[in-house]
Parts: structure tokens; C-alpha cells; sequence
């Protein structure tokens, strides 16, 4: 027996255990998810550093060179050549000194209309002419974007590519030397993208610099990882706006292999510490916890098979357990104790319980009885019944008086009307009375079967069920109501329910909905009664959904979970005792199904919804004679 409660143990080691590598697992996750993407982030912030120290540096090449072709075009010797085309301006000022203090590999000079006045080329390194295409056209081409900026006279830069390799193109207008004109061309300079140029800009911006076709950039300004470095791209287009080339920054992932450093000596710390606190925190518990807790379920378990409810545990510990085996020890006193008055009480209990619903329902069902009765006894005793007795001894004797003789004739002949026309309606009401009689009965039936057997199935129609209801319904709660009966409730077709405590059940509905009306303060209102066939999945057994919905007072929210609490009644205590829809939801839960209550709010009406299960498979849809 002790081996068996102490299993508690392992459980606990496992459970410390479990916790401790959920903590690893967390752990883990942290680093991967927050600590690693932290580092990685950091290499991306310093990788979009260097990457826009690289457009800067960029930016700043081609501002100095558009700095250049503005002073160039900004003179009035270049004013006065344009206009001339005097040589002498090219061999006194366009000489291969020049350009090379330029650091440009091509110098254009461009008149107003496009055409190529001026064009110069050096090699920087051999210091040589060289054959550029772009230099040797006689005329910009004739979709060449610049050409708005050559009319509008506005400084320009861009990228272009030529058969000597990506240039950087600069362009200003050509002015009187004041800034003024009217302008008569541009200046154009142009300097190849070298590979040389491409190393001096990257160490300009202290970065690692590289140049690519631009096919080699998935996306502008994309960032991608290797083991080793960070790479970020940018896609360079040319004055066209096409993609011209790919500038990549591959900058070290220094970072993220100290963090991967840190957090292994962190991670090998926490493991080494999760091992001693594991340990000691078993040690711990075992004596402080596990040892009392198997002491005092030893105990339960012993009283639980002797049945003893004397035995005591009297253990001496002063913490929580020995305070709640202290208690057990009070509990077992007060169950004793309970268990004694429970015995005598709950045979006495089941049947009161029973009897509130069984003279809740018998009262709805004596109250129309009552009232057809009362009629009935009014208009037996508003008969005529004395005058014709009279009438008649007078006949039988005889009378000389022809004049009285013949009122008296047709007094008896109205009076025989009269009492015709009384029998038929008593007639009525006792073929009513027989109805709600046999309803009566079979109700006190059903409650006595209920007491010992499980409901009857019945196979029921709604739309007739519902008649059959309102019956029993009190005269003047039908007057006050109108049943609107949905469509759906004939569409359902036959359903297998308890018929008689379903009746039961829409009873009490139909008298709470006109009971709701006459509160509200109208004459009339109405309860409208929808159906519908239910199922969670394609396996799960059907369920009927009835849904009751009136016009009537309302239910304030704070009262809509309450409604069906026993005891609890919004109405008078004279004429009623909260026990209703506490007997219907009772009433439905023990056929397997569950009754809820929906309003909007006081003076909105209020919907009550109940759902049971279907003993078998309904029906499809009859479909009525016409």
C-alpha cells in the first residue's frame, strides 16, 4: 500500500523535470526567436549603414562631377563656342590634362537642338583617346530622356550604359558665364564605373563594395545571409529608367557569431543550474510535502474502504497539510453528521420536489377547467327554468282566457329556443371539459410513470403538438396571444420526443408569453414558435431546436441567467412560485437537452430557446393534402 501512494513521487521528480526542460525549450526558442534575430538585425542595421554610406558616396561622385559640367557649362567661352564652334576653344581648353583633372572619360558639348558640337574621350590610365559609342554619336538620340532637360535648360545625373561599361553622366546647361541666357546647349561629363572607381567608392564609405548585372538583385534594397557575411543590394537603373546594374555591400556577420558564443556559455550555466535545483527541490519536497501528503491519502484511502467515518488522522503538523488534515478530521465529523440527516430527508425531498412540478402543471391545466365550469353554471342558471314551470301548470289547468293562452304558447315555444340553444353550448363545453379531463389525466398518467420508468417516445407533428398545448391554455391567456406558428414546424416533419413533457413544457411557454404581455401593459401580443433539426457533425445525433419568441415585457439581462433558477419569479407571489421554468429546464434536462433565455432588454420581448435530442431519425417533411 505505502509503494503504491509514493508513485506520487516519480510523478513529481518527472513533473519538475518536465517543467525544468519546458524552461530549456523556452529557452531555446528565446534565443532562437528573440536573442539570435536581435544579432542578426543589428548586422542588418549596420549593413543598411554601409549601404547608404555607399549611396552617399555615390550620390557625392555625382554631384562633384555635376559640379564640374555646371562650371564647364557656366562659361562664357563654352557661351561663345557653342555659337562659333571656334576649334581653338577645344585645343586651348579640351586637352587630356584637362579631362584628367576632371577624372572624366568623356566630355560633350551639345547645342540646343541635340546635336553633338564637342566630343572628347581619354583613358585615365594610358591617357588615350578611347572609343566610346555614346561619344561618337553626332546627335543625342531621339528618345534620349535628357533632351526635355536640355530644352528647359536644368541640371541632370544619371547612369548610362555604354560599350566601354557603365558611365556615370553628369549634365548642366550652357549660360553666359553669370547664370543667365538664353541657354544654348549642355555640357555633358561622363566617367566609366571601374572597377578601380567601384573600390574607391566603397573604401570612401568604409565598406565592402561590389558591382553586379542587375538580374544578380532579386529586389531593390534586398537583404540576403550567408554563413559569413550580410549582403545588401541596390538596383541601379539607368537614365531610361530600366535596371542598369546591382551595387552589393557584404558586410561580416562578426555579431552574430559572438552572440552564438554568448549564449552557449549561457546556456551551459543554466543547464548546470537546472540540475542542482532539480535535485535539491526534490530533497525538499519529499520531506516537506510528499512524506505528509502520502500519510494523509493512506488515511482518506483506508476510510474509504472501511466505510468508518470515526476513524481520525490527529496528524501533528503545523503547515498546510497538517491544517488540512486537521479540517479532513473536522469534515468527516460534519459528513457523519450529514449523512444522517440526508438519509432522513431526501425520500421526504424527492417527492416535495415532485410535487411543485406535478401541482404547477395540474393548476395550469384546473385553471381553463375552472373557467369553462363557471360558464357553464352561469348560463345553466340564467335559463328560464322557473317561468316555465309556471308557463306549464298554467297550460295543464286550462284557461278561458284565449288571449293568455296563446302568450303563454309562444312563451314555452322561445323558451324551448332558448333552451335548445343552451344545451348545444353546455354540450360544447362538456365535450371541452371531457378534452382537458383526459389531458388531466393523462398528465397525473405520465408523472406517475415518470416516477418509476424513463419518458415515453412518442412520434409527434409540431403544428399539433402545439394545439394540443394551448387546450389546457387559461381562456384569457389565449384571448391575450396569438400563436404565430412558423412554417418550419411543419417542415420538420415527425420528430420522436416525450409528447406529454414537451406539451408540459410549451404550456408553461405559451402562459409565461401572455403573462409577459399583460405585464407590458397591452391587450395583445404575440408568440411566435419556430423549429428547426440541429447536429454538430455529419455523425453526431440530431437535435430539435424549439424557439419561442414574444412580444411582451422583456427580461432585463442581469435576470436572463436566473430565470430558471428555482425560486426566482419576476411575477407575484400569489399566483406564482418560481417554480415553472425551473421545472421545464429540469423537465429537459432529463430528457438529454439544455433551455436558455435571449432578450434585447425590458419592453423588447424576450425568445426562449430549448434543445433535446431526437430518439430516432425524424421524418422527411410531410406534405399536407391540399
Amino acid at each position: 500500500m505505502y509503494i503504491q501512494f509514493m508513485t506520487i513521487r516519480p510523478k513529481v521528480i518527472a513533473l519538475v523535470a518536465s517543467m525544468l526542460v519546458v524552461l530549456g525549450g523556452l529557452q531555446i526558442l528565446v534565443e532562437q526567436r528573440i536573442l539570435m534575430p536581435s544579432f542578426a538585425e543589428l548586422e542588418h542595421d549596420d549593413a543598411r549603414t554601409a549601404m547608404r554610406r555607399i549611396n552617399y558616396a555615390l550620390d557625392l561622385t555625382l554631384d562633384r562631377l555635376a559640379l564640374s559640367a555646371s562650371d564647364w557649362g557656366n562659361w562664357n567661352d563654352t557661351y561663345r563656342f557653342v555659337s562659333d564652334h571656334n576649334p581653338e576653344y577645344v585645343r586651348a581648353n579640351v586637352t587630356a590634362v584637362g579631362l584628367k583633372q576632371l577624372q572624366v572619360n568623356a566630355m560633350l558639348v551639345i547645342d540646343a537642338d541635340g546635336n553633338v558640337v564637342m566630343s572628347s574621350t581619354l583613358n585615365l590610365q594610358s591617357e588615350q583617346p578611347m572609343d566610346i559609342d555614346f561619344a561618337a554619336r553626332k546627335a543625342l538620340p531621339a528618345d534620349f530622356p535628357w533632351r526635355a532637360n536640355l530644352r528647359e535648360a536644368r541640371p541632370v545625373q544619371g547612369f548610362l550604359k555604354t560599350n566601354r561599361g557603365i558611365m556615370m553622366i553628369a549634365a548642366a546647361p550652357v549660360l553666359d558665364g553669370s547664370g543667365a541666357g538664353p541657354q544654348r546647349g549642355m555640357v555633358l561629363l561622363g566617367r566609366l564605373l571601374s572597377p578601380a572607381e567601384i573600390k574607391r567608392i566603397g573604401a570612401q564609405a568604409q565598406a565592402q563594395l561590389s558591382m553586379a548585372p542587375a538580374s544578380d538583385a532579386p529586389v531593390a534594397d534586398q537583404m540576403t545571409e550567408t554563413a559569413d557575411v550580410t549582403q545588401v543590394f541596390r538596383s541601379v537603373n539607368d537614365v531610361y529608367g530600366r535596371p542598369l546594374l546591382a551595387l552589393r555591400v557584404d558586410v561580416p556577420r562578426r555579431i552574430t557569431q559572438r552572440g552564438h558564443t554568448a549564449i552557449g556559455y549561457a546556456s551551459a550555466y543554466l543547464v548546470g543550474a537546472a540540475l542542482v535545483v532539480l535535485i535539491l527541490l526534490v530533497l525538499v519536497l519529499n520531506r516537506v510535502v510528499l512524506r505528509p501528503l502520502a500519510q494523509v491519502t493512506r488515511h482518506a484511502v483506508s476510510l474509504g474502504e472501511s466505510e468508518d467515518l470515526g476513524a481520525r488522522l490527529d496528524f501533528k503538523g503545523s503547515d498546510e497539510i497538517g491544517q488540512l488534515a486537521r479540517e479532513f478530521d473536522r469534515m468527516l465529523e460534519r459528513v457523519a453528521e450529514s449523512r444522517r440527516q440526508l438519509v432522513d430527508q431526501s425520500f421526504h425531498a424527492g417527492f416535495a420536489e415532485l410535487a411543485k412540478g406535478v401541482l404547477h402543471n395540474l393548476g395550469n391545466a384546473m385553471t381553463p377547467i375552472g373557467v369553462r365550469l363557471s360558464g357553464l353554471a352561469q348560463r345553466l342558471g340564467q335559463a328560464p327554468t322557473a317561468e316555465v314551470e309556471q308557463a306549464g301548470e298554467e297550460l295543464q289547468r286550462g284557461l278561458p282566457d284565449a288571449a293568455r293562452r296563446a302568450d303563454l304558447e309562444e312563451f314555452m315555444r322561445m323558451a324551448c329556443g332558448e333552451f335548445a340553444r343552451t344545451i348545444k353550448c353546455a354540450q360544447q363545453d362538456v365535450a371541452v371539459l371531457t378534452r382537458q379531463t383526459s389531458i388531466v389525466q393523462s398528465a397525473l398518467a405520465e408523472q406517475m410513470r415518470s416516477t418509476r420508468n424513463e419518458h415515453v417516445v412518442e412520434s409527434v407533428r409540431l403544428p399539433e403538438l402545439i394545439a394540443q398545448s394551448l387546450e389546457v391554455v387559461p381562456d384569457a391567456c389565449r384571448q391575450r396571444l396569438t400563436i404565430d406558428a412558423d412554417e418550419s414546424l411543419r417542415k420538420v416533419g415527425v420528430v420522436h420526443v416525450a409528447r406529454t413533457v414537451l406539451r408540459l413544457v410549451l404550456q408553461n411557454l405559451i402562459i409565461n408569453a401572455s403573462d409577459a404581455v399583460r405585464d407590458a401593459g397591452r391587450e395583445r401580443g404575440t408568440l411566435r414558435v419556430s423549429a428547426a433539426i440541429v447536429r454538430e457533425a455529419d455523425t453526431a445525433p440530431e437535435y430539435l431546436h424549439l424557439q419561442c419568441q414574444d412580444d411582451g415585457v422583456g427580461i432585463p439581462q442581469s435576470n436572463l441567467d436566473r430565470v430558471f433558477e428555482k425560486g426566482f419569479s419576476t411575477k407575484s407571489r400569489g399566483t406564482n412560485y418560481g417554480i415553472g421554468l425551473h421545472w421545464c429546464s429540469n423537465a429537459i434536462g432529463a430528457l438529454g437537452g439544455r433551455m436558455w433565455a435571449a432578450s434585447d432588454g425590458p419592453g423588447l420581448g424576450a425568445s426562449l430557446h430549448l434543445v433535446l435530442p431526437l430518439a430516432a431519425r425524424r421524418c422527411e417533411p410531410c406534405v399536407e393534402a391540399a
